[in-house]
């Protein structure tokens, strides 16, 4: 069988990882001196409440070549085909590590990389389509066929309260734009091409709110949903309530945003993605 590979920006729900047989690989965070894998050493509880105290923004990093090696060559142990992806190359070098990563392998082992062109759930409803064909006993081109087939069929939509986090760390995208904007606002970012992208902008959080319900809403065949949020649970559990019930018998997810994202998006993020049938 196919083994999927991907990274901790994903967000998948731990859950979802073990029922699915999906291997992560978790980014770095680092506070100052202090480095922490994402969702390993660090989970997301622990690292909002830090990155509200720190007096310095955290950044963040890629796994080293020889940590995707050692994953492979593990995974190689099992299989001799392996199907890996991972966050946009925009946001990260992940994909090219991943690559270097290959050729340190000591097992041989076909392994095949794609670059998911998204982050959060879009990437992970991505993984999950993909595992669920592996379970079933698909071949890597198989698999690599559905995946750029169900690329298009994302479509992720994020608000926040402010841009603060997501210009300091450099991943504003095409987002960039929204800066000059009026300060009180919440804007509406997606992902397009791989990188952020503005959508809207609104006057506040419970219509931002509603622009995400009325997004998912739109759509006339869903496969999938997910609802992530950074620190507000409660919000995020009302949002999905209410899509759930004009979609009530698509799987629905809620996860939280991890810490690599988290640091580029702050402890506001709300956001929805759709998978289309």
């Amino acid at each position: 069988m196919v083994k999927i590979v991907t990274d901790s920006v994903s967000d998948l729900p731990s859950g979802v990882v073990k029922d699915m047989e999906i291997t992560v690989i978790p980014l770095n965070v680092h506070f100052g001196t202090e480095s922490y894998k994402d969702g390993v050493e660090l989970t997301p509880e622990e690292f909002y409440r830090k990155l509200k105290n720190s007096p310095t923004l955290p950044t963040t990093s890629a796994p080293s070549p020889g940590l995707f090696a050692e994953v492979f060559d593990q995974l190689a142990e099992k299989t001799n085909e392996i199907l890996a992806v991972f966050l946009s190359r925009k946001f990260s070098a992940t994909y090219d590590v991943a690559l270097q990563g290959i050729k340190l392998m000591r097992r041989k082992c076909r392994v095949e990389v794609v670059d998911s062109t998204s982050g959060i759930m879009g990437q992970g409803l991505l993984v999950m389509e993909a595992a669920k064909r592996a379970l079933a006993g698909a071949s890597l081109a198989e698999l690599m066929g559905a995946v750029s087939e169900t690329i298009p069929k994302i479509h992720v939509r994020v608000t926040l309260d402010t841009f603060k986090y997501l210009a300091r760390g450099g991943r504003i995208g095409k987002a960039q734009a929204l800066l000059g904007s009026v300060l009180k606002i919440n804007p509406i970012l997606g992902i397009r091409d791989g990188e952020a992208f503005p959508f809207a902008r609104v006057r506040s959080r419970a219509k931002a709110t509603k622009w995400l319900y009325e997004f998912a809403a739109s759509f006339d065949k869903v496969k999938a949903l997910a609802v992530e949020y950074g620190t507000n649970v409660a919000e995020a559990k009302a949002l999905a309530k209410y899509i759930a019930s004009a979609f009530p018998k698509v799987p629905l997810y809620i996860s939280n945003v991890g810490t690599v994202i988290g640091t580029h998006t702050g402890p506001s993020v709300l956001s929805v993605t759709v998978l289309e049938e």
